[in-house]
């Protein structure tokens, strides 16, 4: 019988403690990615929203390539989301001025307010978890996370 991290067994080894970590948040991550694409419209995936909302938080202008490298995606699969949303009017993809054969992409009125909107759409259902998880719980798990986070990322 394979252990497993857990409170009352500290004697799994680290290589044990952190893949059920990583794990869990895999699990985490298919349910949340299932409950956002089940309140984005006219079927937008979760990709899509990674996207307008990695380009409200860090800024738009940014290249397929950059952005590609930002979700760890290869080029030809960012392009395809940026062709999605650009065929909805969510994105402009400009000349790069720098670069004749190259694109840049830029955050359209309508990607804000969709992005906006998703969130208003998904928040009656993330706010029902805190009865049950827990503000404090949550407040505690979120320096951690941002951590791992960071570790991941610098490791890629």
């Amino acid at each position: 019988m394979k252990r497993s991290a857990s409170p009352d067994n500290p004697e799994i080894s680290d290589a044990q403690l952190m893949f059920d970590v990583l794990n869990e948040i895999g699990i985490i991550s298919q349910l949340s990615r299932a409950l956002l694409e089940s309140r984005l419209q006219d079927g937008l995936t979760q990709q899509h929203f990674g996207v307008l909302n990695h380009m409200v938080r860090l800024g738009d202008g940014c290249t397929p390539l950059e952005m590609a490298r930002a979700f760890q995606v290869p080029k030809t699969s960012m392009s395809h989301t940026l062709a999605g949303l650009e065929k909805r009017g969510l994105v402009t993809m400009q000349p790069n001025p720098h670069d004749g054969r190259g694109k840049l992409i830029y955050l359209t009125d309508a990607g804000r307010e969709l992005r906006s909107s998703a969130i208003s759409a998904i928040a009656p259902d993330v706010i029902a978890m805190i009865p049950q998880f827990g503000r404090d719980d949550a407040n505690a798990a979120l320096p951690l996370l941002r951590k791992l986070r960071v570790l991941l990322d610098e490791a890629r």
